[in-house]
């Protein structure tokens, strides 16, 4: 005899979506402030320098009066060396003369002709100006430009996601049960295919 009842069951069905821890981080902005600083050329030059010192020049010309003096005891000096050794030569000249000579005309005529005049001409100045010099100088200084670079930078955040597991239901559990046999008659015997049971007694 056949079963006359199908029993089925319907699992349930479970949907999960998983999601991953992650980090997230946030850039920071970054800010760039330039300045400049001009360079330039600088130059320096010093002319050359030249010293002329005419006092020596001047003196020969018009003495100053401590040279006037100076000048003036030096001649003296001379001037009495001079007399001394004319006095001197003159007195010798008459100690050794003789009776027949006659020795003032002789010492008359060298003095008069033994000397050339003086007529006092000069060249002035006697003396140059004393000249001296100083070299000049010359000083070149080139300075480029600077750029000078001021970053400003936020901090960067960083946020941590946890992760997440969600369970979707897509099929509830079930239970069908279902009947398989005929049709049930009552009586039995109103079956058409009903065929009586032997019962032996």
């Amino acid at each position: 005899m056949d079963p006359l009842i199908e029993i089925t069951t319907i699992p349930i069905e479970l949907e999960m979506k998983v999601t991953n821890a992650r980090l997230e981080y946030h850039r920071g902005t970054a800010q760039m402030q330039v300045s400049r600083d001009k360079g330039g050329l600088r130059i320096q030059s010093q002319p050359i320098r030249v010293n002329i010192d005419t006092f020596e020049s001047r003196s020969s010309v018009t003495p100053t009066t401590p040279q006037v003096i100076q000048q003036q005891a030096q001649r003296g000096v001379q001037g009495a060396y001079r007399a001394t050794a004319v006095l001197a030569q003159q007195g010798r000249m008459m100690m050794e003369a003789q009776i027949d000579q006659d020795v003032i005309p002789q010492l008359a005529r060298q003095q008069t002709m033994g000397q050339p005049n003086n007529l006092n001409i000069e060249f002035l100045p006697t003396t140059g100006p004393d000249l001296s010099w100083q070299g000049g100088e010359l000083s070149i200084r080139y300075e480029l430009d600077k750029l000078n670079f001021d970053w400003r930078m936020e901090q960067m955040s960083f946020t941590f996601v946890p992760g997440d597991i969600e369970f979707t239901m897509t099929q509830r559990p079930d239970v069908v049960i279902k009947y398989v046999g005929g049709p049930l008659y009552v009586p039995p015997s109103a079956d058409p295919d009903y065929e009586p049971v032997d019962v032996q007694a």
